[in-house]
């Protein structure tokens, strides 16, 4: 026994340095070969030889893309009971009719069109309506409304459903739904269900309603899904009304009601042919979870012109659909002419992003950019603050909106084009979280969109490019700190 604890002793340096060595190495062979950013290669290989084993584990666990759905990504054409439009012209003749009417609508914006066609494979589908709906006391009474009204088919996909007073209420609309024959299904990110306990997929399942978590993260799936979450927030009703955009359901957005934790967002109602590329995400993600395939006229219908909007899903996530956001909004800011305005909760663009935010500036576009003066997330706050400045010299205006939290994502380029929905611009928006927007192009509802963000600037305090720099060192030291981990927040 003596002989073995003194070999042991003896060994063990050579077998920790020999798993230090392999597991670095196997970061570094797995991230040149399988990453596409620079930087993202550089912080994963650098942490795998600096710290040892602990770096290449936190790879393992979240530098991996496990995603592989291209089995479940259903395409509407093939969906039973899906009919297609009498007398339809080609998709090329359609295309380029298209392109002629938004250029004469919207100069300039017609190679913007086929960049979203391109990355997307989506078409621009014209006569859609899209009705903002400020914070929750204009979204939740609505959507309420809609599963009361509902004959046929409810389907809800989001990354928060909270089981608390609003959770509650949305809970009980959907057990009346399901009573009277209707077909609901309801799926709930798994970590944002666990904000409360207990959660709205065991409480939906107690009152019959089927519900479903997204990527379990209990062992052994944490390890393979732990940071890849369904950040989407979609709801259709009978394949004709949708709804979408950056609220959750949760307390905290129906501020008529005084919660504690009071939150600023926008939603929005729409209706038209666009409801069925929403009702596609929620079938694809609903299969991808459960194996069950929704389709037939219960779940999809074809829904007339009824509105001046011309719309496109633009899904984005770390499977087929990677980049396809940070494309288009590259592609948004080279068009821009004369003004692009963002509001986002979160602010940590890659490079590329900020570089073309600058450039627009730049060029002469008007580029306002409005953050919450305080996030929910602390770490957040100190890693946006040291690239504001970059962003004012070049000439961006950068506001602060005071609270409450300001939750909306809004996207919108020389009143024409705007983007709407649940991306924010991190990392983990753009590069790790299953996202739902629509790129729209409207006049009016882009005036309605620039009257939102107006009202948010005339409250906000602008940035100043002294203020940030004066701040004691300390501060700026934890900041600047912070931002290197700005990939993985």
């Amino acid at each position: 026994m003596q002989g073995i604890l003194a070999w042991a002793r003896e060994i063990w340096p050579v077998l920790v340095s020999i798993a230090y060595v392999s597991s670095a190495a196997w970061v570094t062979v797995d991230a040149v070969l399988r990453k596409r950013h620079v930087p993202a290669i550089v912080g994963w290989v650098g942490l795998a030889w600096l710290a040892p084993v602990v770096g290449a584990l936190g790879y393992y666990l979240l530098g991996i893309n496990r995603i592989r759905r291209s089995a479940t990504a259903l395409d509407r054409s093939a969906v039973a009971g899906q009919p297609e439009a009498p007398c339809a012209a080609p998709e090329s003749a359609r295309g380029e009719a298209q392109d002629e009417a938004l250029d004469a609508m919207h100069p300039g914006f017609a190679g913007l069109a086929r960049l979203g066609a391109r990355v997307t494979g989506r078409s621009l589908l014209d006569g859609n309506r899209i009705e903002p709906l400020l914070d929750g006391d204009e979204a939740f009474p609505a959507m309420l409304a809609a599963i009361d009204s509902a004959e046929r088919s409810v389907s809800i996909v989001s990354y928060i459903f909270d089981n608390d007073f609003a959770g509650q209420v949305f809970r009980d609309a959907l057990a009346r739904a399901r009573d009277r024959g209707v077909e609901v299904r309801v799926l709930i990110d798994d970590v944002g269900s666990r904000y409360t306990k207990p959660t709205m997929v065991s409480e939906l399942r107690a009152a019959g309603v089927p519900a479903a978590a997204f990527l379990p993260t209990r062992v052994p799936r944490l390890f393979k899904y732990a940071n890849l979450r369904n950040h989407r927030k979609i709801m259709v009703v009978d394949g004709r009304v949708g709804f979408t955009g950056g609220m959750n359901i949760r307390a905290g957005h129906w501020r008529a009601r005084s919660p504690g934790s009071p939150v600023r967002c926008v939603h929005f109602r729409v209706d038209g042919p666009i409801v069925a590329d929403l009702q596609d995400i929620f079938v694809a993600d609903w299969a991808f979870t459960t194996g069950e395939r929704l389709e037939g006229e219960r779940w999809f219908v074809q829904s007339g012109e009824c509105g001046p909007v011309s719309a496109r899903g633009v899904p984005d996530g770390p499977d087929g659909d990677l980049d396809n956001i940070p494309h288009l909004i590259l592609g948004a800011l080279s068009v821009a002419t004369q003004r692009a305005r963002i509001v986002t909760p979160y602010f940590l663009p890659e490079d590329g992003l900020l570089r073309a935010l600058q450039v627009a500036a730049m060029r002469g576009v008007a580029v306002d950019i409005v953050l919450p003066e305080r996030s929910n997330v602390p770490l957040m706050d100190w890693a946006v603050t040291p690239q504001l400045p970059w962003l004012l010299e070049a000439g961006c205006r950068v506001y602060r909106s005071a609270a409450p939290f300001d939750h909306s994502k809004l996207f919108v380029v020389d009143g024409a084009w705007s983007l709407i929905g649940s991306t924010n611009w991190d990392a983990r928006s753009l590069r790790l979280n299953f996202e739902y927007n629509l790129e729209c192009y409207d006049r009016e509802l882009a005036a309605r969109l620039d009257a939102i963000i107006d009202d948010k600037i005339a409250s906000a305090r602008p940035e100043d490019r002294a203020r940030i720099e004066g701040r004691p060192l300390p501060v700026r030291l934890r900041d600047g700190l912070t931002r290197l981990l700005s990939p993985y927040l």
